[in-house]
């Protein structure tokens, strides 16, 4: 009998949790651009960093994985922590969806959801009918999962033992902390342990003086994933660890010796009768009740924080390539993207560096300017390294078709800014060449390379605003310039044969010449291809 409630337990909470994955993937797919443009948001008002915190867990089912992934932006140096105090609270408040809709009797529908699901992902061709599809076969497969758990703890009233222990969970509040505690670290989802709290008291085996003790331990265990998370992380994302773990301790410690009796006297006035309805409406109003009052103390959080973990003098800065991707936030793959597509931008900018320290060292005639451009060229190559890496794993994760499509995009455009890079280093080594000897070039042929450096240089600023933007006028922008660029190049390497036939111009500086044109022109068809890449995945949006 005992395996028996055993294998039931296990095979209901892996269903909850598959459905309550599968629900949260399509509700990040359908979310797609507002989860993308959240970032956005992410001011340093924490009123809004808690509603911030709220939307995302609402969509993604898990405050454990908003939680994780504010370790992430903080780690990437995105967010700072006041902006990730608020998130985190707001988080809190958000996984307090799923524990409401599994309270409510809807196991009728759970079949019916998950057959017209079914239908409409295996027939329909349209993205966000799938979509949709997908949020109803998870809803179904949740209910299903916890139907199963009802019926594997039903059992349990046969046990004498069972209720002696229940018991002494309203009697003694630490154990029944420490079994929520256990029990949320052991199946790692506070969702999933107040699943398993919500079956035993839909079966009439837990009431809620003995649920609240265990529900508080479930708050604090759902913290240990964020401080599993902030393990080889940079400082301040440990700090973000430790304010979720302090914000749970301290709101626990105020509910159990002040507001337990007002909490247990408000639900019980609402439902009288429900159990399972009694713990949710706790749950819910534990969360918001623990964000009203600490939020306006948030501050205090911070200082925690940098108590338990320091700063200590003369300690080196930690130093990270990349400045917005971090391996933690791939778990939400829309704001992953959206982060990716700012690393980009990081790199299109450093690669611009690179590309404007190689020209202007020439015109300048500065030797240490000129040599600035291979130290930045390493670094673009580094940002090409991480990027492809990132973009392996995120393209492993479940993306809809459009998204899809933008990070196959990506590849490209990396790739595009690496050439950048690449062709910057080669006008580099050519106006060393052109210091080392000393060669001299006529006006015409300086004025020359200034015109074409000065285009190129706007269609690769357009193509970079193209893609911070989506601007599909930029990107076309863009390729008008290119095609200008094209003519420039044919018609001074002409001009410049000419001079070079008249002995107007030094031989050794005409090769050159053609060479820093050349290189140019090729920079001007890399700016083409990343503002093709832009209108390409706009025309996806859009079709």
């Amino acid at each position: 009998m005992a395996l028996k409630i055993i294998f039931g337990v296990i095979g209901g909470l892996g269903l909850f949790l598959y459905g309550m994955n599968l629900m949260g993937a399509g509700l990040q797919k359908a979310a797609g651009d507002r989860l993308r443009k959240i970032i956005e948001l992410l001011t340093s008002n924490k009123y809004m960093g808690a509603l911030v915190g709220l939307f995302v867990t609402a969509i993604i089912q898990s405050s454990s994985a908003t939680t994780v992934m504010v370790v992430g932006f903080v780690n990437a140096g995105i967010m700072n922590l006041t902006q990730a105090v608020g998130v985190i609270m707001g988080a809190n408040i958000g996984t307090t969806v799923t524990a409401q809709l599994v309270s409510f009797s809807l196991t009728d529908f759970a079949p019916i959801a998950v057959g017209i699901g079914m239908i409409f992902y295996l027939f329909s061709s349209n993205e966000k009918t799938k979509q949709i599809a997908e949020i109803m076969i998870g809803f179904g497969i949740l209910f299903i999962g916890m139907e199963f758990l009802k019926d594997a703890v039903k059992p349990l009233r046969d046990y004498p033992g069972f209720g002696d222990m229940i018991i002494k969970f309203s009697h003694n509040p630490i154990l029944g902390i420490l079994i929520g505690f256990g029990l949320t670290v052991i199946v790692q989802s506070s969702s999933a342990s107040m699943g398993i709290l919500l079956a035993l008291a839909s079966e009439g085996l837990i009431p809620l003086s003995s649920a609240l003790p265990i529900l508080y331990g479930e708050n604090i265990g759902t913290c240990i994933t964020a401080m599993l998370s902030s393990i080889g992380a940079s400082k301040n994302a440990k700090r973000a660890a430790i304010m979720h773990l302090s914000f749970n301790v301290i709101g626990t410690t105020l509910f159990i010796f002040l507001l337990t009796k007002p909490i247990t006297y408000f639900v019980t006035m609402l439902d009288p009768t429900n159990a399972a309805r009694q713990i949710a409406n706790a749950h819910t109003l534990f969360n918001i009740s623990n964000v009203v009052i600490q939020l306006p103390f948030a501050m205090l959080l911070v200082k925690i924080a940098n108590l338990v973990i320091p700063e200590k003098e003369g300690e080196e800065v930690e130093f990270k390539v990349t400045k917005y991707i971090d391996s933690r936030i791939l778990e939400t793959p829309s704001i992953a993207l959206a982060n990716t597509i700012r690393e980009c931008l990081h790199m299109g900018n450093v690669a611009k560096r690179s590309f404007k320290a190689s020209m202007e060292g020439f015109f300048n005639r500065n030797t240490n300017e000129v040599k600035s451009t291979f130290t930045i060229e390493k670094e673009v190559n580094e940002l090409e390294k991480a990027l492809v890496d990132y973009l392996v794993k995120l393209s492993n994760k479940e993306l809809g078709d459009e998204n899809r499509e933008i990070v196959d995009g990506l590849f490209s455009t990396v790739n595009d800014i690496e050439r950048v890079g690449d062709h910057a280093e080669n006008i580099a080594e050519l106006a060393m060449e052109v210091l080392g000897k000393n060669l001299l070039f006529s006006n015409e042929a300086i004025g020359d390379l200034e015109a074409i450096y000065n285009k190129t240089m706007q269609a690769y600023e357009a193509a970079l605003e193209a893609m911070k933007t989506g601007n599909r006028d930029i990107a076309m922008t863009v390729i008008g310039i290119e095609d200008q660029v094209d003519a420039m190049e044919r018609s001074f390497r002409m001009n410049h044969i000419y001079r070079l036939n008249k002995g107007l111009c030094n031989p050794e500086a005409g090769v050159i010449f053609l060479d820093m044109i050349s290189n140019l022109e090729r920079i001007a068809d890399h700016a083409s291809n990343i503002a093709k890449a832009v209108l390409d995945s706009v025309g996806s949006k859009s079709a």
